[in-house]
């Protein structure tokens, strides 16, 4: 047996025993066991802590040891499963059966389609239950995943409630992608298709869809089905990355570069057909459309991603970071930003050994590789954009943006615009005070812009 073989007869074991499928850290842990890693290399190569790869670990060995009522622990996992599947096979079918996933021919496993446990002799005139498909190629690699079980539990129920068009939103390093990875693993079974792509080269619509159409309905020849009749044949799931590459810079977010208007009607049109698939998008910025798609009643949602609260501590564990009464004032400071966080952790270690006290008594916040990531983001603001942005940096108090300072040379209409704008690109922040609506922007962002400032005069 190989180990995606060991794999789909472990995930049937489990789905057998719980109704769901393996997550994407219980596969790495039985990949790894299955290859002879220790802990110390399971826990690197799915990027956890070791302590959470071993917690997760005793959970699946207890889980698996009630379902074949014997122990099992990872010196003995490969062992175990071997000697059962052949001991089924000898015992109650003879030389050929199928066992979950698989038929079992003397040492020779073969992976079928049928996801039931069956005797050779069964009816094979039965209908079969279409394999399912999964490109995940030009996903990035799994980053470090920290707990997000409120943000999962909400999209699990969207998709579950057959949502059509899910946006999810924040800044660059906030977790996007790991968020997403982590619910492909706990809802693929779901879908019969499941196709990720990134937009970070523009690809027109006209090729992305021909790509996705290829895919989904796996024909070759030039009558293919169009892109929504793959959504309706099969239940596929879509996600889109880097959406913010087919905006335009120096323009209100959500405005499309020339040529990438159709993609607008594309959203629409994903929301508004009857089918049972579902588009993921992922983006720094909100799509123009998605405001007026979205509704409590309607397919589509949009998930406003903020940064990690007290689980962020894991990173400054993995650094070998000091004082750990001092980590919550650090992850409040960087507003919980992991990959933020990440970098200041390695920062304080390079420049402080370790010392979280000795970093946060500076007056500045030390920005380092941040500052780059911050470029990225601000580089795409309009002059009027630039213009609100300052005056909050320089406001120390939440704003009220009532009161327009006279500096500011923007009339109300033209505020109200770009305060929309910096909101769909998660670079502000609301808060109430008395009842009424004040703007404000994290400490980083604040640092940035001042740090920004000093550098021109």
């Amino acid at each position: 047996m190989d180990v995606e073989e060991v794999l789909k007869v472990a995930d049937d074991l489990v789905f057998a025993k719980t109704e769901k499928h393996l997550n994407h850290l219980q596969e790495g842990i039985l990949r790894g066991t299955w290859q002879r890693q220790k802990y110390p290399e399971i826990a690197t190569n799915c990027h956890r802590s070791e302590a959470h790869v071993k917690k997760v670990a005793a959970k699946l060995w207890k889980l698996l040891s009630e379902t074949l009522g014997e122990d099992i622990n990872q010196s003995n996992f490969a062992y175990t499963v071997e000697r059962w599947l052949f001991s089924i096979v000898s015992s109650h079918f003879g030389d050929n059966a199928q066992v979950g996933k698989f038929k079992v021919c003397a040492n020779h496993p073969e992976s079928l389609e049928t996801p039931n446990l069956e005797n050779k002799n069964q009816d094979t005139s039965s209908k079969t239950q279409p394999k399912q498909r999964l490109d995940l190629s030009d996903a990035p690699e799994p980053n470090l995943f920290y707990n997000r079980t409120s943000e999962l539990t909400t999209l699990q129920n969207w998709i579950l409630g057959r949502n059509r068009l899910i946006t999810i939103l924040g800044l660059s390093g906030i977790g996007k992608t790991a968020l997403t990875l982590q619910l492909i693993s706990q809802i693929q079974h779901e879908f019969d298709r499941i196709i990720w792509r990134s937009l970070r080269n523009s690809p027109p619509l006209a090729s992305l869809q021909t790509d996705l159409i290829k895919f989904l309905s796996q024909q070759q020849e030039s009558a293919s089905p169009s892109l929504i009749e793959c959504f309706r044949s099969h239940r596929c799931l879509i996600i889109l990355d880097d959406v913010q590459t087919i905006f335009s810079s120096q323009q209100l977010a959500g405005n499309y570069q020339p040529g990438y208007e159709n993609y607008g009607a594309f959203f629409k049109q994903i929301t508004e057909s009857s089918h049972n698939s579902c588009l993921i998008l992922l983006s720094w910025e909100k799509p123009r459309e998605i405001a007026a798609l979205e509704g409590e009643n309607r397919p589509c949602k949009s998930l406003q991603l903020n940064g990690l609260g007290p689980e962020a501590q894991e990173i400054f564990r993995e650094k070998g970071l000091a004082e750990p009464e001092k980590w919550s004032e650090l992850i409040d400071l960087y507003r919980g930003n992991p990959l933020w966080l990440n970098i200041v952790a390695t920062l304080i270690q390079d420049l402080f050994g370790g010392s979280v006290s000795e970093f946060v008594s500076y007056d500045t916040l030390f920005l380092g590789d941040v500052e780059s990531l911050l470029h990225q983001h601000f580089d795409r603001l309009t002059a009027s954009e630039q213009q609100a942005i300052a005056w909050l940096a320089n406001t120390p108090e939440p704003a009220d943006i009532s009161k327009i300072p006279e500096n500011l040379q923007l009339s109300p209409p033209e505020l109200l615009k770009v305060m929309q704008s910096l909101g769909r690109r998660s670079l502000v922040e609301t808060v109430k005070q008395n009842g009424r609506s004040h703007f404000t922007i994290e400490p980083v962002i604040r640092e940035y812009i001042i740090n920004k400032t000093r550098s021109k005069n």
